[in-house]
């Protein structure tokens, strides 16, 4: 056998195994397999987000493993820098992610009403109403937005289960609490402030039970991770605001942060995913945000990276409807439309934080 003659069949052999790997998902159309061999040809996938690499970890392996041709560049950053970096490279013209993944829901919104490109997922049937925006923008998780405590440091009785009860717990022990409750900055983080807002709708007297649950001063921050690791050591005691998925990934292997579910009203977060209309690996993108919002997907988001899903056929209660049985009414999805953007005017948004400051200061 002559050495070009190998070296044909091997490449076919390569061929033929690459193909085999990315076989046609279970349901979808026959002509979704145009997408996959674009995809293959196209090589990667450019993904924005403010998922954590570590947490995202097991859904790129697993992506990777369903697509061999296709690799995941994973750029992890905070929402604002997100917003800012993609907002600056489609003005230049240049190179930029190709799917946008964003926890801050109303700057991802914002983004995907003037650069998403429109697709309809072939697991758009699987998925809440609530979570979609003119097959543009796709609520892709189910995380509700928790209290953290210091389990050493607060008594199991003190444990608040609603705003109401935080605000009275902080109230009544002012000095206890001077300068050890933590949330997020809403100036310097999107997510923050898009919570934030989220509380003043679901909440009447929003900024009185602000006020006193700032007694004292409140510590602000602009990561989860940082007030998860002050609320640890003591130097905070509570923390309000808190994605569940962190906490509870983090609650696994740190006996000291404890983990509230308010039971007045839960919001629950849905990051938010785009294809971008300038998207360079349009077809990858495709394959990503698909496998995401797949079943495949979902599982390993709900129990490889304790992010609960948006699904509700998914393995185990780390789901919607695991959720629903928990907390039932209290849950308050966060949904994924144009009242996300009401608070984003430039006026709004000052004015709301001038007034957030000043009963956070009280």
């Amino acid at each position: 056998m002559s050495k070009k003659l190998r070296i044909s069949l091997i490449a076919s052999a390569v061929l033929i195994s690459t193909s085999a790997l990315s076989a046609l998902p279970q349901g979808y159309p026959a002509d979704y397999q145009k997408i996959i061999d674009a995809a293959t040809k196209e090589g990667k996938v450019v993904i924005y987000s403010t998922t954590d690499t570590k947490a995202a970890g097991p859904l790129i392996q697993g992506f990777e493993a369903a697509y061999p041709g296709v690799k995941v560049e994973y750029n992890d950053m905070n929402s604002t820098e997100l917003y800012n970096r993609y907002i600056s490279e489609q003005a230049a013209g240049g190179t930029s992610g190709d799917v946008v993944w964003s926890s801050s829901m109303d700057t991802a919104l914002k983004l995907a009403t003037d650069y998403a490109a429109e697709y309809s997922s072939p697991e758009l049937s699987k998925l809440p109403k609530w979570a979609v925006w003119k097959d543009k923008a796709y609520g892709t998780t189910y995380e509700p937005v928790v209290f953290i405590y210091n389990k050493r440091l607060i008594p199991q009785a003190d444990v608040p289960d609603s705003h109401t009860a935080l605000a009275k717990l902080i109230a009544s022990q002012p000095d206890k609490f001077k300068k050890k409750v933590t949330t997020y900055d809403i100036e310097k983080s999107g997510l923050g402030f898009m919570l934030s807002v989220q509380d003043f709708k679901a909440d009447p007297n929003y900024f009185k039970t602000l006020s006193e649950v700032a007694k004292g001063g409140l510590a602000v921050q602009s990561s989860t991770g940082t007030m998860m690791e002050r609320v640890s050591s003591g130097e905070n005691l509570i923390g309000f605001n808190i994605l569940g998925s962190y906490a509870e990934a983090r609650a696994k292997t740190d006996p000291s942060l404890g983990i509230s579910y308010p039971k007045d009203y839960t919001l629950v977060l849905s990051r938010v995913s785009f294809i971008s209309q300038e998207s360079k690996n349009s077809n990858a993108a495709k394959l990503w945000l698909d496998y995401v919002l797949s079943e495949a997907g979902q599982n390993i988001l709900a129990n490889k990276a304790d992010i609960p899903s948006i699904r509700n056929d998914i393995e185990g209660t780390n789901d919607i409807d695991g959720m629903t049985k928990m907390l039932g009414n209290a849950l308050k999805p966060i949904p994924v439309d144009e009242t996300l953007l009401e608070y984003l005017q430039q006026k709004k948004r000052l004015d709301y934080i001038k007034e957030w400051r000043e009963a956070a200061q009280k």
